[in-house]
């Protein structure tokens, strides 16, 4: 079973206009609502792939029942932990010249919640996969990700972790499964600026030998490379296509390579994560199957 964590999950509100005024009244043309958050997103293309998972995380309100409702109509399992105050964020993203977002905080998250996911994850068995992504809430302890990996070290429980900066380096030494940063936070962590394959396959490596097993990183328009736990460096291209949303891409990389690494094929994993992140960039909210399929047989 995969597991993923969404600590701060919203409605992420999506709003279309063909100009945005500041001051004024304005006018959408089109909206809609998705549930979101890195790991929801995880488990929304891991179902589309066939894949089933249980989406974890803190949910608070309306707003939360909501989320815990739309993702379970779409057949994905939950099992939130259910904030006593507040209300999960509403994230209002508006596309007219420009695309502009509003992220909302989020409620409290307290030590007694914070204990119930705990108990949650205590649950996980051997040969489990946990994905954590994403920030962590201000409310929330800076070694939060530290916490868990610490947690579940000794298992064999495969871990995925989805960050950025010292959120990612300090997890290494317990040698995650996965990581995913894309070329330009690879090259923040080192504080150099990535220009060509060489650089980037020797800069993951380091990764590798800080403890990571797999190191997946994503190039945007230059496509992806891996580096895998057998030190294989494994490239791939980028999908062709009009780019229609930014939100989620990352996410569908992580989901689409742990749907396609059952079989330990990592060439497979690769093309199916970037076939993934590439449909979900192309489409107006996460990709569907149809979409990544297309992708995947063009790869």
């Amino acid at each position: 079973m995969v597991y993923t964590v969404t600590f701060n999950p919203a409605i992420d509100y999506v709003v279309h206009t063909a100009t945005m005024k500041l001051g004024e009244v304005n006018r959408s043309s089109s909206e809609k609502m998705y549930f979101g958050g890195k790991g929801i997103n995880v488990s929304i293309i891991l179902n589309e792939l066939g894949t089933e998972s249980m989406a974890l995380g803190f949910i608070a309100g309306f707003t939360g029942e909501a989320i815990e409702n739309g993702i379970r109509g779409m057949g994905i399992r939950s099992d939130f932990v259910r904030l006593k105050e507040g209300n999960s964020r509403i994230n209002v993203k508006i596309n007219a010249e420009e695309e502009t977002e509003l992220n909302g905080q989020g409620p409290h998250i307290d030590d007694e919640a914070l204990d119930a996911l705990f108990v949650k994850l205590n649950e996980l068995q051997d040969g489990d996969t946990l994905v954590l992504a994403g920030s962590i809430p201000a409310t929330l302890p800076s070694d939060i990700y530290e916490r868990i990996l610490q947690q579940l070290s000794g298992r064999k429980i495969r871990t995925v972790v989805d960050a950025t900066k010292d959120l990612l380096l300090n997890v290494l030494k317990y040698k995650p499964f996965l990581i995913k940063p894309n070329n330009h936070e690879l090259g923040e962590i080192f504080g150099v600026t990535l220009s060509d394959d060489a650089e980037t396959e020797h800069y993951a490596r380091k990764l590798q030998e800080m403890g990571a097993i797999n190191v997946l990183v994503s190039m945007a328009g230059d496509g992806a490379m891996l580096i895998d736990k057998n030190g294989k460096c494994h490239r791939c291209g980028v999908c062709k296509g009009i780019v229609k949303n930014s939100v989620g891409a990352g996410d569908s990389m992580v989901a689409g390579f742990l749907a396609g690494i059952h079989d330990g094929d990592y060439e497979y994993a690769l093309k199916l994560g970037t076939a993934a992140g590439g449909a979900t960039a192309f489409s107006d909210g996460l990709a569907s199957k149809e979409k990544i399929e297309e992708l995947l047989s063009l790869l």
